[in-house]
């Protein structure tokens, strides 16, 4: 097959946002990688799939990968790493710096999961996707840009595996529970309210969730907003601004469920991240990585 020129590429990728099935397509080289620019306003993608294996990777902002059964979430310095053939949805907050990996069935020879998972990056790797970037899709078997590929799948390979998902339900009652506090942190519901607004009885709305999630309707609900305050976190707001935006009293108390929940307050384990991986977002106007602006794949 003929090297697809970037333009072209781009096109296909624009087409997502409007046909969501229509992105299955085949890779003119084994591993592609693209950068994207969110815009002010933060961006979803509907549900959709490929047969081709997709790393996301956000240098700047936050996005979160929403699969059958489980929400993952991209902090810093980390991807999320999506198979071939599985269903899912991004959401982005405004003004993300965005990397995607995208790897032909295949050409990774069997040697990156085949489940859902984050990947801590090192600056390694997360430098050599960003340079593939800017490379864009036009090299040939055993040419110095394929040699970097196999090298990239390598060590790809060999990332720690991290846990960064929350169970999320199927039926369409909790998933539209899911979706208000996602994309409203602010939202106040209880189980009362919610039961009531689905017209179903509150022991029914807990029942369902547990039976799907393995989690209690509150448990699921703190550990959501957990997940939510992680992708806030990782955009730039403060512990502050979170804390509140979540509803609770105090910023002390945030900080205190946020490290049961990750072992670390919110600032020392986002600076972490920032310092394990010390990567700068390009902004040379002199190197100009293939990029699709706005659009997530």
């Amino acid at each position: 097959m003929a090297p697809v020129p970037p333009e072209s590429i781009a096109e296909i990728l624009r087409k997502a946002e409007a046909e969501p099935q229509g992105l299955d397509y085949q890779l003119p080289v084994p591993v592609l990688a693209l950068r994207v620019d969110v815009k002010e306003r933060e961006r979803e993608i509907p549900v959709h799939q490929h047969e081709m294996g997709q790393l996301v990777i956000a240098l700047r902002g936050a996005v979160s990968c929403d699969v059958p059964g489980a929400l993952w979430m991209v902090p810093p310095q980390a991807g999320v790493w999506i198979p071939g053939g599985t269903p899912h949805s991004n959401y982005s907050t405004a003004n993300a710096v965005i990397y995607y990996l995208m790897v032909a069935p295949g050409a990774d020879g069997g040697a990156l999961p085949t489940q859902c998972c984050t990947l801590r990056l090192s600056p390694m790797v997360s430098e050599m996707i960003q340079h593939l970037a800017v490379l864009g899709a036009a090299y040939a078997p055993g040419d110095p840009t394929d040699r970097l590929v196999r090298v990239l799948l390598e060590q790809l390979s060999l990332m720690p595996k991290e846990e960064l998902s929350l169970p999320m339900p199927q039926d369409a009652r909790l998933r539209r529970i899911s979706r208000a506090i996602t994309l409203d942190p602010s939202e106040r519901g209880t189980l009362q309210s919610w039961a009531r607004t689905l017209s179903v009885s509150e022991r029914t709305l807990n029942r369902l969730c547990t039976s799907q999630t393995g989690l209690s309707f509150g448990r699921w609900r703190r550990q959501l907003h957990m997940m939510v305050a992680l992708r806030e976190l990782s955009a730039g707001a403060t512990v502050q601004q979170v804390a509140y935006s979540l509803g609770y009293e105090s910023p002390s108390a945030f900080i205190t469920m946020f490290k049961k929940a990750f072992g670390k307050p919110p600032v020392t384990y986002i600076n972490d991240r920032l310092q394990f991986g010390a990567s700068v977002v390009r902004d040379d106007t002199s190197e100009r990585p293939l990029r699709v602006d706005s659009q997530i794949p």
